[in-house]
């Protein structure tokens, strides 16, 4: 592969342009571009280089490829006028979706005629610093480890709960080859986290032309949270129908005592009709605290 640097430009300026101004092909598919000048103040020719070397006294050449075969690929656009010429490097980006060479690699060509390796992630993984439930209200830090990717400034990992964005985070490296990168998020969970799933996505951008490229890891949450009663006291008219109903959500599950009764009782459910006038403290208690009901019941009139 030969390199081709800018000629005599005008005054430091070559009006050259492409269109699309980058191409974004797979191995072994086609594509189509045109080279055309911007200016027509100058008597001017155009010609091609990885195309043929053929040279058209127009304003506009266009070229097409039948079938990709060269990963090393070099396409230049030469302007030729009053014995002064400058010339511009096509930016292509020629990915495969196969194995090249040994991993997902990605060739990617740039404006200088160097070229780097664009690797998808060979995997990604999500993790949290804690073992077993999380507590409600606690800080806990989610990692994301994603490895083996390039270039790494094209990588974004975007954090998500359930369908729900909720952070991107972007690398400045200027690596052009593999690395490991690490992301992480702070997150305080309550109980309506219990069962979400937290998910990490590693998005590598290969331009608006490239084909998607992401891989993600899931980490479904259990959370911890104390007893909690919607209120505090609860009035109830004494009736063969009406329940003393003490239930609440927490995790772990609750265990239910009862005060002011003749006898112990666990259930979280009474009847009316078999207690006397007056008023029943309900608790329901679990590993993380607990919280008591007051219920007034009263006769009928």
């Amino acid at each position: 592969m030969h390199c081709l640097y800018l000629f005599v430009p005008f005054a430091g300026y070559c009006p050259i342009l492409f269109s699309p101004l980058d191409v974004v092909v797979e191995y072994g598919a086609s594509f189509s571009v045109n080279c055309f000048v911007n200016s027509i103040t100058h008597q001017f020719g155009l010609s091609w280089e990885g195309f043929d070397d053929t040279m058209e006294d127009s304003e506009e050449i266009s070229r097409i490829v039948d079938k990709v075969t060269d990963w090393e690929m070099n396409v230049t656009c030469y302007m030729y006028s009053n014995e002064t010429q400058c010339s511009q490097d096509l930016p292509i980006t020629i990915y495969s979706e196969f194995f090249f060479p040994k991993t997902n690699n990605f060739l990617e060509f740039t404006h200088s005629c160097e070229f780097l390796f664009t690797e998808t992630p060979d995997s990604v993984f999500i993790s949290v610093n804690h073992n077993g439930p999380m507590k409600e209200g606690e800080p806990y830090e989610l990692q994301c480890d994603v490895h083996n990717v390039a270039p790494v400034q094209n990588l974004t990992v975007n954090w998500y709960k359930g369908q729900t964005l909720l952070d991107q985070t972007t690398f400045t490296d200027t690596s052009e080859t593999p690395v490991n990168k690490t992301a992480t998020l702070l997150i305080r969970p309550d109980r309506a986290d219990d069962g979400a799933q937290y998910r990490c996505e590693a998005e590598l951008d290969l331009g608006a032309e490239g084909p998607p490229n992401s891989t993600e890891s899931a980490l479904n949450a259990e959370v911890y949270y104390k007893p909690q009663h919607s209120s505090s006291t609860e009035t109830i008219i004494k009736d063969d129908k009406v329940m003393l109903d003490c239930t609440v959500k927490a995790n772990p599950a609750s265990t239910y005592t009862w005060d002011h009764l003749k006898e112990k009782n666990s259930s979280s459910v009474l009847k009316s009709s078999a207690l006397s006038p007056g008023n029943y403290t309900c608790t329901a208690t679990n590993a993380l605290g607990r919280d008591s009901k007051v219920f007034i019941v009263k006769g009928q009139f």
